[in-house]
Order: C-alpha cells, then sequence, then structure tokens
C-alpha cells in the first residue's frame, strides 16, 4: 500500500460518505494493512471470511479500483421484447375478434388471456403489465364514431380542396350551416366565493323553438363570422356568400368550400351559377376532414347565440354597403 492510498483509505472511512460498500471495503484493507487477523477483520465488518480474503486479494491486483463493486447483469429476462410487442398488439385489438366474451379489456382479463392463449404464453403480472402498456403509450380511452363517405367522387373533390388551399390560401374560404341548435342557458364566468359558483335555472320547457348557425371560414386570415338563424334557406346562403364576396371585393375568383346539400349546388343560385368572379368546391359527401371551416363553425355554435361580425374588406375607405349583410337584424319566419 502506497502512502497516497493510505491517506486515501482513511479519509473514506473517516467520513463515512458515499457507498457504504466503499466504506466496509475501506475498513477491510485498512485493518489487513494493519496486521489484523482474518476471522476479527470479518466480526469488525459483519462478513464472511471469504469476502475479506476476495476485496484484499482484489486491492493487491487493482488497487483503489477494488473499493467500486462490479455489478452483474442480474437474472435473465423473462419477458422479451417479442413478448412486450405482442403484449401491445393484443392490447389494442378488440377481445370479440380474439374469442373473447366481453367487449374491452382490463389489466386482470389481459393478463389471464396473455397467459393462455393459442398464438404465444407471456406469464406477466398486472402491474408489469401496466407498466408495459404506459411506457409504450397505450392509455385506456373512450371509443370514438367517424363517418365514411359514400360518394364516389370523394377522392377528387378532396384532391381538389387540396388544389384550392395550397395554392389560393388567401382566397379560399368555406360556408356551413350547423343546427338544429337547441336553445338553453349556456355557461359563463363570473367572480363568486369559493365553492359556491353562480348557477343557472334548469330549462324543463323549451319554447323557444331552435336556431341555425350559417358560418362563413377565411382560411387566409384564419377568421370566423357568421349569424344565428331561426331556419335554414337559400336567401340566408346568399347572404353568407355575399359577405364573402364583400371581404375580397377586387373583382378576382374566390374559392368557397361548401356541402354537398341541393339548395347550395341549385344553379338557380346567382352565386353559385358559374362565372369568372367566383368557383364552388363541393366536397366529399359526410366527408368532415375535407371541411376546414367544421370544426370552427361547431365550436362557435356552442359558445354563444349570437352574430360574429364579417371581416373588414382588403382595400382602404369604407366597408362596401353589401359588407354587413349577414349581420342584419333577422325578420320573423315567415
Amino acid at each position: 500500500m502506497t502512502e497516497a492510498e493510505g491517506r486515501r483509505l482513511q479519509q473514506i472511512v473517516r467520513r463515512g460518505k458515499g457507498s457504504a460498500i466503499r466504506v466496509r471495503r475501506a475498513m477491510i484493507i485498512m485493518a489487513s494493512a494493519s496486521g489484523t487477523p482474518v476471522p476479527a477483520i470479518a466480526r469488525l465488518v459483519a462478513a464472511d471470511e471469504d469476502t475479506v480474503r476476495d476485496v484484499v486479494h482484489a486491492f493487491n491486483d487493482k488497487g483503489l479500483a477494488a473499493l467500486d463493486p462490479l455489478w452483474a447483469g442480474g437474472r435473465p429476462r423473462l419477458i422479451t421484447d417479442v413478448d412486450i410487442t405482442f403484449v401491445v398488439t393484443t392490447a389494442t385489438t378488440r377481445p370479440a375478434k380474439l374469442g373473447q366474451p366481453f367487449t374491452h379489456w382490463s389489466l386482470r382479463k389481459l393478463a389471464a388471456y396473455l397467459a393462455d392463449n393459442p398464438v404465444r404464453v407471456v406469464r406477466i403480472g398486472r402491474e408489469r403489465l401496466r407498466q408495459i402498456l404506459r411506457e409504450r403509450g397505450i392509455t385506456f380511452q373512450r371509443t370514438r364514431t367517424w363517418k365514411e363517405s359514400t360518394d364516389p367522387d370523394k377522392e377528387a373533390k378532396l384532391d381538389r380542396i387540396e388544389q384550392v388551399t395550397t395554392e389560393h390560401p388567401d382566397r379560399c374560404f368555406a360556408f356551413d350551416q350547423f343546427g338544429p341548435l337547441s336553445i338553453r342557458p349556456c355557461h359563463g364566468s363570473v367572480w363568486a366565493p369559493r365553492s359556491k359558483p353562480h348557477r343557472l335555472p334548469a330549462t324543463y320547457h323549451r319554447t323557444h323553438g331552435i336556431r341555425y348557425f350559417h358560418g362563413c371560414y377565411s382560411l387566409g386570415d384564419d377568421q370566423l363570422w357568421g349569424v344565428t338563424r331561426r331556419r335554414k334557406g337559400g336567401d340566408h346562403s346568399l347572404a353568407a356568400f355575399k359577405s364573402i364576396r364583400a371581404a375580397r371585393p377586387d373583382g378576382e375568383p374566390v374559392y368557397v368550400i361548401l356541402d354537398n346539400l341541393l339548395g347550395e349546388q341549385d344553379t338557380q343560385n346567382p352565386f353559385l351559377g358559374g362565372g369568372k368572379q367566383r368557383r364552388t368546391v363541393f366536397h366529399a359527401d359526410q366527408r368532415v376532414l375535407g371541411e376546414p371551416d367544421r370544426g370552427p363553425v361547431r365550436t362557435v355554435a356552442h359558445l354563444r347565440d349570437g352574430r360574429f361580425e364579417p371581416p373588414q374588406p382588403h382595400r382602404s375607405g369604407p366597408a362596401p354597403a353589401g359588407l354587413p349583410a349577414l349581420a342584419q337584424r333577422q325578420r320573423p319566419p315567415p
């Protein structure tokens, strides 16, 4: 043992900080260097005599590096990567497809199926199963519904929508009607004492009918405007189209994405009947992903029962007379 090694061992023993294994091994080496017999050292550090001899021999071979333990890799893995992939695949598959008489997996049912199935047997506990699913980003969620288009021209229409939204985003608009909307109290925000919120009376008898929200969305400006109507009709749709035209009064073409509604595709409509200043793009029937306005329109329709003003036209000076057509006072239904 060199003088530097002796000072280092004394520091480790006196401070007693760090790993307890390093402290015990330093005590073994210092006691052996002072001539203490192996049985006495074993009783001092509460270790086996063979352990004391192994530490002393290791210090003679490697020096102070013998203080650091060389941990083994542990026992072999019981669950391989292939097993984990099978677990994730099974968890994301409906039980009915695997011949199980229930609608969704629980950790107990999934662990029982993995331990006894005709494809691959994986014996795993529920806690380890939960950890694996969490590490792979698999969570327990509610199911969702969706709609698939039955329009034979779906792909052509979606390609057309992608073309106009990519090449002419500043002149691309969307229009949609959302309803019927039930007239009911809408929750707001207010300052109130803690745990004592203001309450709105429930409406057991709704005698005010329903409403429809007519909304327009400017893709380039990312702006939404519209108005809530008592009924649907071509005159309300025409008013919305005029507000779109007023937002771009420069006479250049504008592109409007619409539903496949017969009233909107009517060639008698003066706005949709052709011409170089307006282009109509119909999206695939029931294809909500092709409607850039569907999300904003539905969100705004549930927020408040009021008007959202149209955008100002892209030119200086006063707004044209036809701009507030969509925001006029509602007339009683005929």
